[in-house]
């Protein structure tokens, strides 16, 4: 039994995906992802590359999420099991690719700066 695993990031969540072959089993941190996700579209964002690549029952996927939110780990479990599929076949890239699968989403929080309540909001202005 061959494993093949892979990284996924989105915002601050990290995702350690592990694909062996089997019968579509997908357990995030020890949970069934349907039962961890609850929200659909989380669901269909983690589902989304098996069904491009056409592959939803013939791996056992086990993933391990720390860091973030909810959707943050699912961008992130989405991104490492397209990277894990690549690895096992190489002609999976240009439909995973097509459907901006393989690209790591760059919008991260943007730093609070000194003298301002948060990233953007400025303190109430006070005239007098």
């Amino acid at each position: 039994m061959h494993t093949n695993s892979a990284t996924g990031r989105r915002k601050n969540a990290s995702a350690q995906v592990r694909l062996a072959p089997g019968t579509g089993k997908i357990l995030i941190n020890g949970r069934p992802y349907d039962e961890y996700f609850t929200v659909t579209s989380q669901q269909s964002a983690v589902l989304k590359p098996l069904e491009v690549s056409q592959l939803r029952n013939q791996y056992d996927i086990s993933v391990n999420a720390r860091g973030g939110g909810l959707a943050g780990q699912a961008g992130a479990v989405s991104l490492g099991i397209a990277r894990a599929l690549i690895e096992i076949s190489p002609e999976l890239r240009p439909p995973l690719k097509s459907n901006g699968l393989l690209t790591r989403d760059p919008r991260m929080k943007e730093r609070k700066k000194p003298g301002q309540p948060g990233a953007r909001r400025r303190f109430q202005f006070s005239k007098r």
